[in-house]
């Protein structure tokens, strides 16, 4: 039986435009996350346009503002993820590529969507995730944004990162969207990993009031999953039950990466490593049966950011049908320039 495919939903016009027809696309995925999340989310609402989706818009902006899910400083969303980046000088053509693992519930591996949006006068973008939620993205500038998320013991009122992920797919530089990672009104962080057609890579590695932003090491690689590794940030960490588990696919990272040859590394070679099963249940393909009942590896993605190209697929990397989408790397590069 071929495995099931990821569907791209293209949509385009205004921003109010793209939001109804994104509202009508995810219509019953949103429906259902408002209808299954009020049991569970504390009170506090905020105001949103998603006529599209027949739902009360408050309803729906309160329940994509992560921060206001979580008891302070305690355990956080089962959302987790793993990423690799090898720089162009540790590629066979020389390419900087970018690799990503998405652990959510098993459930909601069916939800797991492609986006194109274009909207006049933005980069068009490319996305996975929910709808509209997003995950990770790439933008017609060259850019690309995926990233980890962590648990901050600092949040504060301000903007959801939820909001900066979708404000630095508008950017048309790496220093913009570096820029919009450390805005000094963010309610908290993720750690973005951030690269460009060009060759640079910006990690930042963020809470609500602090932010540490690194790059490659010295072999040009980059690996990052859910805690806070930069001595800076080690304070901030507010799941500190979780962290040692993260730590454990952070340095079977690290170590894949690492024993790569020089200037060998792939987008096949990479969704390899992203399939990596050798220290389940935390391994960096995750499945239930490893023993996380709660948690396994919902889509996965290799980007050639130099080319604009996105490998992708849903469910494990190391069984699904791997699929493409395509940006005109001309365009990309005007678009930066």
């Amino acid at each position: 039986m071929t495995p099931p495919t990821i569907e791209l939903v293209r949509v385009a016009g205004t921003h109010r435009e793209v939001g109804l027809q994104l509202g009508e696309a995810g219509r019953e995925q949103i429906r259902r996350t408002v209808e299954t999340s009020w049991d569970e989310l504390p009170s506090g609402r905020s105001k949103a346009d998603q006529e599209g989706a027949g739902v009360d818009p408050l309803e729906f902006f309160a329940v994509s503002m992560e921060e206001i899910w979580y008891e302070p400083y305690g355990p956080r969303t089962e959302g987790r993820c793993s990423d690799l980046v090898a720089g162009p000088s540790a590629t066979s053509d020389r390419h900087l590529l970018v690799a990503h693992n998405n652990d959510l519930r098993p459930e909601a591996e069916g939800d797991i969507t492609a986006l194109e949006i274009s909207v006049p006068g933005d980069p068009v973008f490319f996305q996975l995730g929910g709808i509209p939620w997003l995950s990770v993205g790439w933008n017609a500038a060259g850019l690309s944004l995926t990233g980890n998320e962590l648990a901050p013991n600092d949040e504060r009122v301000g903007i959801s990162r939820s909001h900066q992920v979708l404000e630095m797919m508008r950017a048309s530089s790496l220093d913009e969207m570096v820029g919009m990672a450390l805005r000094t009104d963010r309610a908290s962080s993720y750690n973005n990993v951030l690269t460009s057609f060009d060759g640079g890579v910006a990690n930042v590695e963020g809470s609500a009031t602090d932010a540490e932003v690194t790059g490659l090491d010295e072999r040009a690689h980059l690996a990052h999953t859910n805690n806070y590794v930069c001595d800076r940030m080690l304070p901030y960490e507010g799941d500190t039950e979780y962290a040692p588990l993260s730590q454990v696919r952070y340095e079977r990272a690290r170590e894949l990466l690492a024993a790569q040859p020089p200037v060998s590394l792939t987008m096949d070679r990479l969704r390899e490593l992203l399939s990596d099963h050798q220290t389940r249940p935390q391994s960096l393909c995750k499945h239930p049966e490893f023993g996380t009942p709660t948690s396994k590896t919902v889509f996965w993605c290799v980007a050639d950011v130099t080319d604009g190209r996105v490998r992708y697929g849903r469910g494990n990397p190391c069984d699904s049908v791997a699929q493409e989408y395509v940006f005109d790397p001309y365009a990309g590069r005007e678009a930066a320039a």
